[in-house]
């Protein structure tokens, strides 16, 4: 039997000895290993038996057949999404492992969830927000562990397929729901809509100084109100912020040749994630972090951003909060959309950023002979 004060009791679950050192995560014993779905589980379902302020459950089933988690952490213990949305508070909705083979948001999100919930001065920054997640998104392609399908990936030394158990992108299916995985997003995502969404990835490609890159939402595809305070508020402290750190940012890398070019912007179409987000007036975004750095870096360098948007929100909340009622009133009386998009080249309207690349150039492949 176990014996405690009310007064102790009463806001937090019974924590029993030595429950610090059974939230280590296994990435934190190996900074070469990303954890597995099982391990997951078994992670959040103990932070769930030892905080109130946390609530970890199953919300959908998956192509696999597995199930789909979320975790939300409420410091008032209140987890009914239209309840929160009364009580004003900003909702930041997270998303892990969409493809297995990028796992960093994985190991990020269960250390970060596990310091919000034992870190005073993390949890502060949820006085006004709730922090919702799904741990890992593709099960499927988690399940299907390797370390072969990411060629020249810098760790982690196993990790899961880009593809679930039917070989769905399923970055690729957020309007056409061809997914068991996709069909329980959406009901998810609707039942939260939330302010701020998140999508962590790992990027592929060219070589370059920086360990995090990011697409944010497309501007022009958002209401004016949404755009306005995402291009010159939200982005530039984000960024700021994170050259502070050692995880300086730059906007992802998407270059028409070399980046001495230019870098384009990413036609983020309602397939994809931060483009199904924006039809519900979220400001999305997708930290990319780059594959060929270490993966220990990768994971710090996505928990630091994900700290960086809890810090920001917890002193921008009620704007962020009445930015997106605005918006959605206005949505609701629009009488037309668009729906046709091309990235349209605007020379009259590019601007300058430094970017710390390297040397650019192109080489013949060793295995087709043409350039790479």
């Amino acid at each position: 039997m176990i014996i405690c004060l009310l007064s102790a009791c009463t806001a937090t679950k019974k924590i029993t000895k030595g429950w610090e050192t059974s939230l280590t995560t296994p990435f934190e014993n190996n900074k070469n290993y990303s954890a597995t779905y099982d391990e997951m589980v078994d992670f959040y379902q103990r932070l769930d038996k030892y905080f109130d302020e946390f609530e970890f459950k199953v919300s959908g089933i998956t192509d696999v057949g597995r199930a789909l988690y979320t975790g939300v952490i409420s410091l008032d213990g209140d987890f009914d999404a239209n309840s929160i949305r009364q009580k004003e508070k900003c909702i930041i909705f997270i998303n892990n492992a969409i493809h297995p083979g990028e796992p960093t948001g994985v190991d990020a999100t269960m250390m970060l969830v596990r310091d919000i919930l034992t870190k005073e001065d993390y949890k502060a920054l949820l006085k006004n927000t709730v922090f919702v997640f799904i741990p890992m998104y593709n099960v499927g392609g988690a399940l299907n562990r390797g370390s072969f399908s990411r060629a020249n990936q810098n760790g982690p030394a196993a990790y899961g397929f880009r593809g679930n158990i039917r070989n769905f992108d399923l970055n690729r299916d957020f309007i056409k729901c061809d997914t068991k995985n996709a069909q329980s997003f959406n009901q998810i995502y609707t039942t939260w809509r939330p302010h701020i969404f998140i999508d962590n990835h790992t990027s592929n490609g060219a070589d370059y100084q920086y360990i995090m890159t990011l697409i944010a939402t497309q501007h022009n595809k958002l209401s004016p109100i949404l755009s306005g305070y995402l291009s010159n508020k939200m982005l530039p402290r984000l960024y700021g912020d994170m050259a502070k750190t050692k995880y300086e940012m730059t906007p992802y890398v998407y270059a028409r040749t070399t980046p001495d070019g230019g870098i384009s912007g990413f036609l983020d179409l309602p397939r994809y994630s931060s483009g199904y987000a924006a039809l519900f007036n979220a400001l999305s975004f997708m930290p990319e972090a780059h594959m060929l750095k270490p993966y220990e870096d990768r994971v710090y360098g996505t928990y630091t951003f994900m700290k960086s948007m809890l810090e920001f929100v917890s002193e921008d909340y009620k704007i962020i909060i009445d930015n997106k009622k605005e918006a959605d009133k206005v949505t609701q009386t629009q009488a037309n959309f668009d729906v046709n998009w091309e990235i349209n080249i605007d020379t009259a309207n590019q601007k300058m950023v430094t970017f710390k690349g390297y040397e650019a150039k192109y080489k013949p492949s060793e295995v087709s002979g043409k350039d790479r």
